[in-house]
């Protein structure tokens, strides 16, 4: 029957989709830390602008 193969792992694809799932959770988490620092700021930035232009 056709779609009922297992595939076989490589070793090396294994690695590159857990690197691959590493950075984007080290992103995921860079990210998210950098809003929650700068996130207030730049919203201040934004609103106070606004203000100024009225």
């Amino acid at each position: 029957m056709a779609g009922l193969e297992v595939p076989t792992w490589d070793p090396e694809t294994a690695l590159l989709i857990g690197t691959i799932l590493l950075e984007a959770i080290v992103l995921y988490v860079g990210y998210g830390g950098l809003e929650r620092l700068l996130g207030p700021y730049i919203m201040e930035l934004l609103v106070e602008g606004e203000q100024n232009a009225r």
